[in-house]
């Protein structure tokens, strides 16, 4: 199934397809902290508000705020 990483749920696993590439400075900073396509990505939890999201890609835990996730394009592969 594919989706946008803000629609994703916590301990949800899937790979990076595409990153939108409109917005130019959320697209190179979203690329520096190696989100990019082909990468494996899993939803670790959200903030007691529900944003920013907790995610770990390629070892790395970051959190990312649900608009910037929006930008970010995911095949949902299974739940973990």
């Amino acid at each position: 199934m594919i989706t946008t990483l803000n629609k994703l749920k916590a301990c949800q696993f899937g790979i990076i397809t595409a990153v939108a590439e409109n917005k130019l400075a959320i697209f190179q900073r979203l690329m520096e902290m190696g989100l990019i396509e082909g990468a494996g990505i899993e939803v670790l939890g959200f903030a007691p508000l529900g944003d920013p999201m907790r995610i770990k890609i390629n070892n790395s835990m970051l959190a990312l705020r649900k608009h910037e996730a929006s930008f970010i394009t995911v095949e949902l592969l299974e739940d973990i």
